[in-house]
Protein backbone atom coordinates (compact mmCIF):
# COMPACT_ATOMS: atom_id res chain seq x y z
CA UNK A 1 0.00 0.00 0.00
CA UNK A 2 1.04 3.71 -0.36
CA UNK A 3 0.81 6.86 0.87
CA UNK A 4 -1.87 7.88 -1.98
CA UNK A 5 -3.87 4.98 -1.09
CA UNK A 6 -4.27 5.67 2.86
CA UNK A 7 -5.00 9.20 1.77
CA UNK A 8 -7.90 7.93 -0.21
CA UNK A 9 -9.47 5.70 3.04
CA UNK A 10 -8.57 8.98 5.13
CA UNK A 11 -10.42 10.76 2.89
CA UNK A 12 -13.47 8.58 3.32
CA UNK A 13 -13.76 9.76 6.72
CA UNK A 14 -12.88 13.41 6.33
CA UNK A 15 -12.58 15.08 3.17
CA UNK A 16 -9.99 18.11 2.75
CA UNK A 17 -12.85 20.00 0.95
CA UNK A 18 -14.41 20.62 4.27
CA UNK A 19 -11.32 21.71 6.34
CA UNK A 20 -11.54 25.41 6.91
CA UNK A 21 -9.85 28.20 4.46
CA UNK A 22 -7.50 28.86 7.37
CA UNK A 23 -6.21 25.61 8.28
CA UNK A 24 -2.79 23.26 6.48
CA UNK A 25 -4.29 19.93 6.10
CA UNK A 26 -3.68 16.66 3.71
CA UNK A 27 0.19 15.58 3.08
CA UNK A 28 2.49 17.91 4.47
CA UNK A 29 5.59 16.28 4.46
CA UNK A 30 6.69 12.99 1.98
CA UNK A 31 5.75 11.84 -1.42
CA UNK A 32 2.09 10.24 -2.32
CA UNK A 33 3.66 7.26 -4.43
CA UNK A 34 6.00 5.94 -1.40
CA UNK A 35 5.17 2.44 0.24
CA UNK A 36 4.16 2.19 3.58
CA UNK A 37 5.43 -0.13 5.85
CA UNK A 38 3.69 1.50 8.93
CA UNK A 39 1.02 3.90 10.32
CA UNK A 40 1.77 5.95 13.35
CA UNK A 41 -1.64 8.07 14.40
CA UNK A 42 -0.70 10.97 17.23
CA UNK A 43 -3.03 14.29 18.18
CA UNK A 44 0.52 16.00 16.99
CA UNK A 45 3.47 15.36 15.12
CA UNK A 46 6.35 16.40 17.86
CA UNK A 47 9.79 15.01 17.69
CA UNK A 48 9.48 12.01 19.91
CA UNK A 49 7.05 11.23 17.77
CA UNK A 50 8.70 11.08 14.85
CA UNK A 51 11.08 9.23 17.08
CA UNK A 52 8.87 6.90 17.72
CA UNK A 53 7.87 6.49 14.28
CA UNK A 54 11.62 5.25 13.18
CA UNK A 55 11.70 2.99 16.12
CA UNK A 56 8.30 1.21 14.72
CA UNK A 57 9.27 1.19 11.36
CA UNK A 58 6.54 3.66 10.32
CA UNK A 59 7.12 5.91 7.31
CA UNK A 60 3.73 7.29 7.49
CA UNK A 61 2.10 9.34 10.52
CA UNK A 62 -1.43 10.30 10.66
CA UNK A 63 -1.65 13.67 12.54
CA UNK A 64 -4.65 15.21 13.61
CA UNK A 65 -2.93 18.50 14.00
CA UNK A 66 -1.19 19.89 11.54
CA UNK A 67 2.96 20.18 12.05
CA UNK A 68 3.36 22.91 9.27
CA UNK A 69 0.71 25.72 9.92
CA UNK A 70 2.08 28.90 8.74
CA UNK A 71 4.88 29.05 5.53
CA UNK A 72 7.74 27.89 6.35
CA UNK A 73 10.70 30.50 4.95
CA UNK A 74 13.49 28.51 5.56
CA UNK A 75 14.52 24.72 6.91
CA UNK A 76 17.17 25.21 8.95
CA UNK A 77 16.32 23.05 12.84
CA UNK A 78 15.99 27.23 14.54
CA UNK A 79 12.96 25.88 15.64
CA UNK A 80 10.93 22.68 16.81
CA UNK A 81 8.45 22.81 13.59
CA UNK A 82 12.40 22.88 11.49
CA UNK A 83 14.12 19.93 13.37
CA UNK A 84 10.57 18.16 12.80
CA UNK A 85 10.28 18.44 9.27
CA UNK A 86 14.28 17.71 8.93
CA UNK A 87 14.17 14.77 10.82
CA UNK A 88 11.14 13.07 9.09
CA UNK A 89 12.51 14.20 5.42
CA UNK A 90 15.72 12.59 6.63
CA UNK A 91 14.27 9.57 7.40
CA UNK A 92 11.62 9.41 4.76
CA UNK A 93 8.40 9.53 7.40
CA UNK A 94 5.58 11.17 5.65
CA UNK A 95 3.39 13.79 7.28
CA UNK A 96 -0.87 13.95 6.76
CA UNK A 97 -3.06 16.04 9.17
CA UNK A 98 -6.55 16.26 9.02
CA UNK A 99 -7.27 18.48 11.74
CA UNK A 100 -10.22 20.98 10.63
CA UNK A 101 -11.59 18.34 7.87
CA UNK A 102 -12.22 15.51 10.96
CA UNK A 103 -13.42 18.50 13.34
CA UNK A 104 -16.21 18.38 10.35
CA UNK A 105 -16.87 15.18 9.67
CA UNK A 106 -20.16 14.04 11.35
CA UNK A 107 -18.10 10.52 11.97
CA UNK A 108 -14.71 13.19 14.04
CA UNK A 109 -13.94 14.73 16.79
CA UNK A 110 -16.81 15.95 18.04
CA UNK A 111 -18.53 12.52 17.37
CA UNK A 112 -16.18 10.94 19.33
CA UNK A 113 -16.42 13.02 22.03
CA UNK A 114 -20.61 12.43 21.94
CA UNK A 115 -20.05 8.51 21.88
CA UNK A 116 -17.66 9.03 25.01
CA UNK A 117 -20.15 10.96 27.20
CA UNK A 118 -23.26 8.18 25.32
CA UNK A 119 -25.05 11.13 24.17
CA UNK A 120 -28.03 10.22 21.99
CA UNK A 121 -29.78 11.92 18.91
CA UNK A 122 -26.90 14.09 17.70
CA UNK A 123 -26.81 16.40 16.01
CA UNK A 124 -24.25 18.80 13.86
CA UNK A 125 -24.23 22.19 16.03
CA UNK A 126 -22.79 24.68 13.33
CA UNK A 127 -23.26 23.22 9.98
CA UNK A 128 -21.21 24.41 7.15
CA UNK A 129 -22.09 26.81 4.64
CA UNK A 130 -21.54 25.88 0.52
CA UNK A 131 -21.45 22.12 1.05
CA UNK A 132 -24.22 20.93 -1.61
CA UNK A 133 -24.27 21.75 -5.08
CA UNK A 134 -26.18 21.01 -8.10
CA UNK A 135 -25.14 19.72 -11.94
CA UNK A 136 -27.07 20.99 -14.65
CA UNK A 137 -26.38 19.52 -18.02
CA UNK A 138 -28.36 18.79 -21.37
CA UNK A 139 -28.04 15.23 -23.30
CA UNK A 140 -29.54 13.61 -26.27
CA UNK A 141 -33.12 12.15 -24.94
CA UNK A 142 -31.78 8.77 -25.23
CA UNK A 143 -28.74 9.10 -23.70
CA UNK A 144 -29.89 10.44 -20.24
CA UNK A 145 -30.67 7.35 -18.49
CA UNK A 146 -26.66 6.24 -18.93
CA UNK A 147 -25.15 9.23 -17.95
CA UNK A 148 -27.51 9.78 -14.95
CA UNK A 149 -26.10 6.28 -13.73
CA UNK A 150 -22.51 7.50 -14.51
CA UNK A 151 -23.26 10.73 -12.34
CA UNK A 152 -24.66 8.51 -9.48
CA UNK A 153 -21.83 6.13 -9.36
CA UNK A 154 -19.63 8.99 -8.67
CA UNK A 155 -20.98 10.01 -5.62
CA UNK A 156 -23.76 12.52 -6.65
CA UNK A 157 -27.83 12.21 -6.40
CA UNK A 158 -27.54 11.37 -3.07
CA UNK A 159 -29.85 12.99 -0.36
CA UNK A 160 -30.16 12.20 3.28
CA UNK A 161 -31.33 8.35 3.39
CA UNK A 162 -32.12 8.39 -0.19
CA UNK A 163 -29.60 8.07 -3.60
CA UNK A 164 -29.98 8.14 -7.33
CA UNK A 165 -31.97 11.46 -6.69
CA UNK A 166 -32.01 13.91 -10.17
CA UNK A 167 -34.96 15.87 -11.86
CA UNK A 168 -35.57 15.90 -15.73
CA UNK A 169 -37.10 18.15 -17.98
CA UNK A 170 -37.23 17.61 -21.99
CA UNK A 171 -36.80 19.89 -24.43
CA UNK A 172 -35.53 21.22 -27.73
CA UNK A 173 -31.76 22.46 -27.40
CA UNK A 174 -29.92 24.16 -30.88
CA UNK A 175 -26.00 24.29 -31.79
CA UNK A 176 -24.42 25.21 -34.94
CA UNK A 177 -20.59 23.95 -35.30
CA UNK A 178 -18.50 24.89 -37.00
CA UNK A 179 -15.71 23.99 -39.28
CA UNK A 180 -13.22 22.74 -36.85
CA UNK A 181 -15.85 20.74 -34.80
CA UNK A 182 -16.69 17.00 -34.73
CA UNK A 183 -20.41 16.93 -34.05
CA UNK A 184 -21.60 13.90 -32.70
CA UNK A 185 -24.88 15.07 -34.35
CA UNK A 186 -25.91 17.64 -37.01
CA UNK A 187 -23.81 19.04 -39.64
CA UNK A 188 -20.94 21.43 -39.86
CA UNK A 189 -22.43 25.06 -40.62
CA UNK A 190 -25.91 23.91 -40.12
CA UNK A 191 -28.24 24.42 -37.03
CA UNK A 192 -28.94 21.22 -35.76
CA UNK A 193 -32.20 20.97 -33.45
CA UNK A 194 -32.23 18.01 -30.76
CA UNK A 195 -34.51 16.59 -28.15
CA UNK A 196 -33.17 16.41 -25.05
CA UNK A 197 -32.93 16.17 -21.19
CA UNK A 198 -32.10 18.67 -19.30
CA UNK A 199 -30.42 16.86 -15.85
CA UNK A 200 -30.39 18.44 -12.76
CA UNK A 201 -28.86 16.57 -9.94
CA UNK A 202 -26.97 17.70 -6.57
CA UNK A 203 -23.84 16.19 -5.01
CA UNK A 204 -21.70 17.45 -1.97
CA UNK A 205 -18.67 19.42 -2.29
CA UNK A 206 -16.50 16.78 -2.12
CA UNK A 207 -17.35 15.12 -4.84
CA UNK A 208 -17.77 17.73 -7.65
CA UNK A 209 -14.14 16.50 -9.23
CA UNK A 210 -15.47 13.22 -9.48
CA UNK A 211 -18.73 14.19 -11.01
CA UNK A 212 -17.30 16.82 -13.34
CA UNK A 213 -14.92 13.88 -14.47
CA UNK A 214 -17.62 11.58 -14.73
CA UNK A 215 -19.96 14.13 -16.68
CA UNK A 216 -17.08 14.70 -19.41
CA UNK A 217 -16.01 10.99 -19.80
CA UNK A 218 -19.42 10.26 -20.18
CA UNK A 219 -21.42 12.65 -22.14
CA UNK A 220 -21.99 11.77 -25.82
CA UNK A 221 -20.95 15.32 -26.87
CA UNK A 222 -17.92 16.64 -28.22
CA UNK A 223 -18.28 20.32 -26.19
CA UNK A 224 -20.70 19.57 -22.83
CA UNK A 225 -22.89 22.02 -21.70
CA UNK A 226 -23.24 22.47 -17.78
CA UNK A 227 -23.83 24.57 -15.15
CA UNK A 228 -22.58 24.08 -11.21
CA UNK A 229 -23.96 26.32 -8.56
CA UNK A 230 -23.51 26.45 -4.84
CA UNK A 231 -26.79 26.28 -3.03
CA UNK A 232 -27.79 27.52 0.49
CA UNK A 233 -29.21 24.39 1.59
CA UNK A 234 -28.25 23.30 5.34
CA UNK A 235 -26.17 20.28 5.00
CA UNK A 236 -27.06 18.55 8.70
CA UNK A 237 -23.97 16.24 7.66
CA UNK A 238 -21.41 18.30 7.86
CA UNK A 239 -20.13 21.32 10.16
CA UNK A 240 -17.74 22.29 13.95
CA UNK A 241 -19.04 20.79 16.78
CA UNK A 242 -22.55 18.37 17.74
CA UNK A 243 -25.06 18.21 20.38
CA UNK A 244 -27.12 15.22 22.14
CA UNK A 245 -29.10 14.37 25.15
CA UNK A 246 -27.95 12.52 27.57
CA UNK A 247 -30.02 9.32 28.33
CA UNK A 248 -30.77 10.59 32.15
CA UNK A 249 -30.85 14.52 33.19
CA UNK A 250 -28.21 15.25 36.02
CA UNK A 251 -28.00 18.01 38.39
CA UNK A 252 -25.22 20.04 37.27
CA UNK A 253 -22.71 18.68 40.54
CA UNK A 254 -23.88 15.01 39.30
CA UNK A 255 -22.53 16.19 35.44
CA UNK A 256 -19.55 17.76 36.55
CA UNK A 257 -18.63 14.57 38.18
CA UNK A 258 -19.24 12.87 35.23
CA UNK A 259 -17.62 14.95 32.54
CA UNK A 260 -14.63 14.37 34.77
CA UNK A 261 -14.35 10.74 34.63
CA UNK A 262 -15.56 10.31 30.86
CA UNK A 263 -13.09 12.64 29.73
CA UNK A 264 -10.09 12.25 32.11
CA UNK A 265 -9.41 15.40 33.58
CA UNK A 266 -8.87 16.46 36.80
CA UNK A 267 -10.66 19.67 36.77
CA UNK A 268 -12.92 22.16 34.96
CA UNK A 269 -13.16 25.74 34.19
CA UNK A 270 -16.56 26.59 34.35
CA UNK A 271 -19.35 30.04 34.35
CA UNK A 272 -22.24 30.28 36.75
CA UNK A 273 -24.20 27.15 38.02
CA UNK A 274 -27.29 27.74 36.96
CA UNK A 275 -29.20 25.24 39.26
CA UNK A 276 -30.91 23.34 37.23
CA UNK A 277 -30.62 19.98 35.41
CA UNK A 278 -28.84 19.03 32.52
CA UNK A 279 -30.03 17.19 29.20
CA UNK A 280 -28.77 18.70 26.70
CA UNK A 281 -25.31 18.92 25.77
CA UNK A 282 -23.42 20.93 23.32
CA UNK A 283 -19.57 19.30 22.16
CA UNK A 284 -16.70 21.50 20.81
CA UNK A 285 -13.59 20.00 20.26
CA UNK A 286 -10.25 22.21 20.59
CA UNK A 287 -10.97 26.23 20.62
CA UNK A 288 -14.68 26.10 20.63
CA UNK A 289 -15.73 30.10 22.06
CA UNK A 290 -16.59 30.87 18.86
CA UNK A 291 -19.55 28.47 19.00
CA UNK A 292 -21.22 29.76 22.19
CA UNK A 293 -23.84 31.70 20.61
CA UNK A 294 -24.84 28.39 18.77
CA UNK A 295 -24.91 26.13 21.75
CA UNK A 296 -27.21 28.43 23.21
CA UNK A 297 -29.34 28.76 19.77
CA UNK A 298 -29.98 25.08 20.38
CA UNK A 299 -30.75 25.55 23.88
CA UNK A 300 -27.97 23.37 25.24
CA UNK A 301 -27.63 23.17 28.70
CA UNK A 302 -24.50 22.64 28.87
CA UNK A 303 -21.59 23.90 26.07
CA UNK A 304 -18.14 21.61 26.58
CA UNK A 305 -15.48 23.08 25.00
CA UNK A 306 -11.66 24.50 25.35
CA UNK A 307 -9.54 27.55 25.20
CA UNK A 308 -12.15 29.86 26.64
CA UNK A 309 -10.84 33.36 27.59
CA UNK A 310 -11.78 35.28 30.84
CA UNK A 311 -14.62 37.73 29.00
CA UNK A 312 -16.05 35.02 27.30
CA UNK A 313 -16.89 33.15 30.37
CA UNK A 314 -20.14 36.21 31.08
CA UNK A 315 -21.12 35.43 27.23
CA UNK A 316 -23.05 31.99 29.25
CA UNK A 317 -25.55 35.27 30.27
CA UNK A 318 -27.36 32.66 32.39
CA UNK A 319 -28.68 30.64 29.95
CA UNK A 320 -25.85 28.13 29.62
CA UNK A 321 -23.59 26.41 31.81
CA UNK A 322 -20.12 27.02 29.79
CA UNK A 323 -17.43 24.36 30.98
CA UNK A 324 -13.19 24.39 29.53
CA UNK A 325 -11.78 20.91 29.69
CA UNK A 326 -8.67 21.66 28.49
CA UNK A 327 -7.69 21.79 24.55
CA UNK A 328 -6.03 18.32 24.23
CA UNK A 329 -8.40 17.09 27.00
CA UNK A 330 -11.41 17.78 24.02
CA UNK A 331 -9.43 16.25 21.17
CA UNK A 332 -7.59 13.08 23.15
CA UNK A 333 -10.02 10.43 21.83
CA UNK A 334 -9.53 11.64 18.35
CA UNK A 335 -6.34 9.26 17.58
CA UNK A 336 -7.88 6.57 19.18
CA UNK A 337 -11.36 6.81 16.82
CA UNK A 338 -8.68 7.19 13.60
CA UNK A 339 -7.01 3.85 14.73
CA UNK A 340 -10.22 2.14 15.04
CA UNK A 341 -11.01 3.35 11.44
CA UNK A 342 -7.96 2.35 9.98
CA UNK A 343 -7.77 -0.72 11.52
CA UNK A 344 -11.47 -1.66 10.26
CA UNK A 345 -10.38 -0.30 6.64
CA UNK A 346 -6.72 -2.12 6.34
CA UNK A 347 -7.11 -5.17 8.67
CA UNK A 348 -3.62 -7.07 9.30
CA UNK A 349 -1.80 -3.64 8.51
CA UNK A 350 0.30 -2.31 10.75
CA UNK A 351 -1.41 0.39 12.28
CA UNK A 352 0.26 2.34 16.04
CA UNK A 353 -1.52 4.49 18.65
CA UNK A 354 1.64 6.72 19.50
CA UNK A 355 2.21 6.19 23.16
CA UNK A 356 4.29 9.54 22.91
CA UNK A 357 2.74 12.33 25.24
CA UNK A 358 1.74 15.81 23.08
CA UNK A 359 0.37 17.70 25.70
CA UNK A 360 1.85 20.99 25.99
CA UNK A 361 0.35 21.74 29.24
CA UNK A 362 0.70 20.21 32.73
CA UNK A 363 -1.14 20.74 35.76
CA UNK A 364 0.67 20.92 39.60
Amino acid sequence: MIVKEVIGILEELAPLAYAEDFDNVGLLVGDQQNEVSGILVTLDTLENVVDEAIATNCNLIVSFHPIIFGGLKKITGANYVQRIVIKAIQHNISIYSMHTALDNSNQGVNAKICEVLGLANTKILIPQKGTIKKLSTYVPKNDANQLKSHLYEAGAGNIGNYSNCSFTVEGTGSYKANEKANPVKGEIGTIHFEEETKISITFEKAAEKNVIKALLENHPYEEVAYEVITLENTNQNIGMGMYGILANPMTEHEFMEFLKEKMDVKCVRHSNLLGKPIKTVAVLGGSGSFAIGAAKAVNADVFITADLKYHQFYEAEGKILLTDIGHYETEQFTKNLLVDYLTKKIPNFAVRLSESKTNPIKYF
